[in-house]
C-alpha cells in the first residue's frame, strides 16, 4: 500500500491509504495533432494537479523546441488523484472501495512516427490507453500503427473522440468508424473537448471503471522496477523513470542495475506531479523516479531492470534496441569543438534513447560523428538541440540510409554514407530498405496520390474501402524515396487531409548511384547523396540551382556542379562579389585609375587561385530540409 495524500498546494505527503487496486496507469495514442496534449491538459486542471494559477497550454511538454512547433516531442509522465462521481467501480468491485480516490498515472506521449519509439516505452509501462481520435479527421495511418503496439502489448484501449466542439464536428460518424475498427459497440466510444473540458470527468470515471488495476509482476517481497526512461543533471547524476514491479522502495535503500551490475543507494525516490515531488515510499503499481547519483555514461539504459541488492531473480525482459532508419554525419564548424559535441551527444543521448552516435573522419570536414536516427524529424530535432542546449554551430550531411554493396569479388559491405558508397564501377549488386507504407485518403485525392506514388517508385499490393468517404492503401516503397520529400507532397496532394505510416521492411536490390556536388571544384562531403539512376540528371539539376540561389556570392568566382558516374550533369557559375577601388579617386590622370584596377586584377587572380569558399552553417541545413 501506498501512505500518501495529495494536499490542497499540490504536494503528496504522508497521510490517505492507497492501495494497488487504487492505481490506474495509461497512456493517450494518436495520430499528430490530434489533441493529446490539450486533453492531458483538461485532466490536470480538473483533477487539481496543478494549480489554476500555474496551469498553461502545453503543460507536460517541458522543451522550448515542443512548445515552438507544438508537438510532443519527448514522453512525460504525470500523477493525478480522482475520486469517481459513483460509489462503486462497476468492473472492479471486488477490489474497490466506496467513495475512495484513486491514483491516475498517465504517460503522454508523441504522435510523431519518427518517436514511435517513445510510444513502445510507454505502452509496457501501463495497463491502459486511451485511442484518442479527432472528431474533425477520423481514423488516421499513425492512429491504426499505435494501436497495433498497444493490442500487442495486451492493453486495455478505451476508444474516445475528441474536438467535439468544433463547428465542422462528424461526432456520430467518427465514432461509427472507431466501433467499427475496434469490433465494439459504439456506445461505448467516448466524447470529450479537450478545449473546453466537457466529458473530462466522465473520461477519469471511465478510465477508473475500465482499465485494471496493476498487479504484482513476480509476486516477491523485494523490490523491482523496470526502467523506461531516464534523465541527467549535473547535480543528481542519473533520475531513471521506474514502473515498479514488486516490493516498495524509500530513500536511502541499496540497489542495483540488473543488466550493467552497477550498484547505487537512492538518494531520492518521487513521482511526477507534474514537476518531480519527493515521496516517502513508491510501492507495486506505481510511477515514479529515483535519484541514482550515478555521473557515469552507460550505466542507466532503458529496459534494465533496477532491483533491491537483495534480489535474486533475472532481469525483467525489456525493450528492443531502436534500429535506425536515417543516417547523418555531424560535424563541428570550429575542430575545437568536437571534444563539446561529443560530449553533447552523450548528454543528449540520456533523454533520447534512440539516438545512436559513433566517430567518424571525413578528409574536407575534420572529426564528426556519424548519427543514427529514427526519422527526418528526428534528425532536425536533434539537430536543433544541439545548436540550443550546448551551443553549438554545426555541419550537417544529406541524411543517407543504410546500404549493402556486393563487389566483383561477391563480398558484401555494408554502406551507411554516401560519401563512402563506391563510384568506380566495382559495384555489381546494391541493395536497400523497403518500407511498407499505410495510406488512408479521401477518395477525391485518389488520382493525385498514385500518381505520386509511380513518381516515388510506390507499388500499392492492398486496397480497401475505410468508412464511407476515404479510401486506406498498402504500399512498398524504398526508404530512399519516402525520404525525398514524400511526406510534405502528400499532405500538399491531399490539402492535409490524407494520413500515413510506415513500417521498415526487408532488402531489396537497387538501381542507384552516387551523386556528388562540387563547390570551386572541390567536393563538398556533406553534399553528397545516394540516388535512383533514372533520377540522378534531375536531381543533379535540382541540387545545383538550389545551392545556386542560397549560397551567398564570395570574393572569387565559384563554380558549383553536380557529378556522377564520372560525368558533370550540372554546372552553374556564381559571380564574385565586386568593389569599385577607384571610387575614392578624384581628378587627375586616368593612369592612376588604371594601375589600381591592374593591382586588384592581381590580387583577384592570385585569390582565385588560393582561395577558400566559405559555406555558412544555414546553406548546409536549408539543403538537408530541401527548402530555400
Amino acid at each position: 500500500m501506498i501512505i500518501l495524500r495529495q494536499a490542497q498546494d499540490g504536494k503528496w505527503c504522508l497521510g490517505h491509504v492507497f492501495h494497488m487496486n487504487n492505481i490506474r496507469n495509461f497512456t493517450i495514442i494518436a495520430h499528430i495533432d490530434h489533441g493529446k496534449s490539450t486533453l492531458a491538459d483538461r485532466m490536470i486542471e480538473v483533477t487539481n494537479t496543478v494549480e489554476a494559477r500555474k496551469m498553461k497550454d502545453q503543460v507536460l511538454d517541458n522543451m522550448e523546441l515542443e512548445r515552438e512547433r507544438g508537438i510532443t516531442i519527448k514522453m512525460q509522465p504525470v500523477r493525478m488523484a480522482w475520486t469517481p462521481s459513483h460509489s462503486e467501480a462497476p468492473n472492479n468491485k471486488s477490489q474497490t472501495t466506496n467513495n475512495s480516490k484513486y491514483i491516475l498515472n498517465l504517460i503522454d506521449t508523441p504522435g510523431h512516427i519518427d518517436f514511435s519509439y517513445e510510444v513502445s516505452r510507454a505502452l509496457k509501462a501501463v495497463e491502459g490507453s486511451l485511442l484518442l481520435v479527432d472528431s474533425t479527421q477520423g481514423v488516421q495511418a499513425q492512429t491504426l500503427t499505435t494501436l497495433a503496439m498497444a493490442r500487442d502489448a495486451g492493453l486495455v484501449i478505451i476508444p474516445v473522440v475528441t474536438k467535439t466542439d468544433m463547428p465542422h464536428a462528424r461526432t456520430d460518424e467518427i465514432k461509427g468508424e472507431i466501433a467499427t475498427l475496434l469490433d465494439v459497440d459504439v456506445s461505448t466510444v467516448l466524447t470529450v473537448s479537450g478545449k473546453t473540458g466537457d466529458g473530462v470527468p466522465e473520461l477519469l470515471d471511465a478510465i477508473i471503471d475500465r482499465i485494471p488495476a496493476p498487479k504484482p509482476v513476480d509476486a516477491v517481497s523485494e523490490f523491482r522496477s523496470m526502467v523506461f526512461d531516464f534523465q541527467y543533471s549535473n547535480h543528481r547524476g542519473v533520475v531513471v523513470y521506474i514502473r515498479v514491479l514488486d516490493g516498495s522502495i524509500k530513500k536511502g535503500d541499496n540497489l542495483i542495475f540488473k543488466v550493467s551490475g552497477k550498484t547505487f543507494s537512492a538518494l531520492e525516490v518521487g513521482i511526477f506531479a507534474p514537476d518531480e515531488k519527493p515521496v516517502e515510499t513508491l510501492g507495486a503499481g506505481e510511477i515514479g523516479y529515483i535519484v541514482t547519483g550515478i555521473k557515469s555514461p552507460g550505466v542507466a539504459r532503458v529496459g534494465d531492470t533496477v532491483a533491491s541488492l537483495k534480489d535474486t531473480l533475472k532481469p525483467y525482459g525489456g525493450y528492443e534496441d531502436p534500429k535506425p532508419v536515417v543516417w547523418a554525419s555531424v560535424y563541428p564548424e570550429s575542430q575545437d569543438d568536437f571534444t563539446p559535441l561529443k560530449q553533447a551527444l552523450a548528454r543528449l543521448k540520456l533523454s533520447d534513447s534512440s539516438l545512436s552516435f559513433e566517430e567518424e573522419t571525413s578528409g574536407a570536414l575534420g572529426r564528426g560523428f556519424r548519427c543514427g536516427l529514427l526519422g527526418m524529424l528526428h534528425l532536425e530535432i536533434v539537430t536543433e538541440r544541439l545548436r540550443r542546449e550546448f551551443d553549438l554551430e554545426l555541419i550537417v550531411t544529406t541524411p543517407s540510409i543504410t546500404y549493402v554493396v556486393e563487389d566483383r569479388q561477391g563480398k558484401k559491405k555494408t554502406v551507411y554514407s554516401p560519401i563512402m558508397f563506391p563510384d568506380d564501377g566495382s559495384v555489381v549488386k546494391v541493395f536497400e530498405p523497403w518500407v511498407t507504407l499505410t495510406i488512408i485518403t479521401p477518395h477525391a485525392y485518389t488520382g493525385a496520390i498514385m500518381q505520386n506514388l509511380y513518381e516515388h517508385e510506390g507499388e500499392v499490393i492492398h486496397s480497401e474501402i475505410f468508412g464511407e468517404t476515404r479510401t486506406s492503401y498498402t504500399v512498398n516503397m524504398p526508404l530512399r524515396e519516402l525520404m525525398r520529400n514524400f511526406f510534405d507532397e502528400m499532405k500538399s496532394i491531399s490539402q492535409g487531409f490524407a494520413s500515413l505510416s510506415y513500417e521498415i521492411g526487408d532488402m531489396k536490390e537497387a538501381d542507384v548511384v552516387r551523386l556528388d556536388l562540387l563547390v570551386a571544384e572541390e567536393l563538398v562531403p556533406a553534399f553528397s547523396r545516394i540516388v535512383s539512376k533514372r533520377r540522378v540528371d534531375i536531381e543533379g539539376k535540382e541540387a545545383v540551382e538550389k545551392l545556386y540561389k542560397i549560397l551567398p556570392r564570395q570574393m572569387i568566382v565559384t563554380k558549383i556542379q553536380a557529378r556522377s558516374q564520372g560525368r558533370i550533369i550540372s554546372s552553374k557559375t556564381l559571380s564574385a562579389m565586386k568593389k569599385d577601388v577607384t571610387a575614392h579617386l578624384y581628378g587627375g590622370d586616368i593612369t592612376r585609375k588604371m594601375k589600381l584596377r591592374e593591382k586588384q586584377k592581381k590580387g583577384k587572380k592570385k585569390m582565385q587561385a588560393r582561395g577558400k569558399v566559405n559555406i555558412p552553417h544555414s546553406v548546409f541545413m536549408k539543403m538537408m530540409r530541401g527548402g530555400e
